[in-house]
């Protein structure tokens, strides 16, 4: 995902050739330096990885909690609906306990 974005692999530095002339860098040096340029870019790799994995990781779950967020908020409505209907059905029972008391007579 992100080694499209770099130009240089760890295999490119290492294979990379510099031209020596008596007046060039010492070739030493310049190896001591690209193995820390090879380390590097291979701890960047190990990184990338990691934190790919994360991201993984995240949207899995990420994903578990819509899902857990979506059966939730199914079951408060459904609650709800069941609340408001015992309320319904409530009123409905003291009405006709009233009409009851009215033609029975009975108190």
């Amino acid at each position: 995902m992100y080694q499209e974005r770099l130009m240089l692999s760890p295999k490119d530095i290492l294979e990379k050739e510099f031209k020596i002339d008596t007046r060039g860098y010492r070739p030493q040096e310049v190896d001591k330096y690209l193995d820390i340029v090879i380390r590097d870019y291979e701890e960047m790799g190990a990184i990338l990885k990691e934190l790919d994995n994360d991201k993984k990781e995240l949207m899995e779950e990420n994903i578990s909690l819509k899902k857990e967020l979506r059966a939730l908020k199914t079951k408060l409505e459904v609650l709800s609906e069941a609340s408001s209907n015992d309320g319904t059905n409530a009123d409905l029972l003291r009405r006709v306990s009233n009409l009851e008391k009215i033609i029975y007579g009975k108190e």
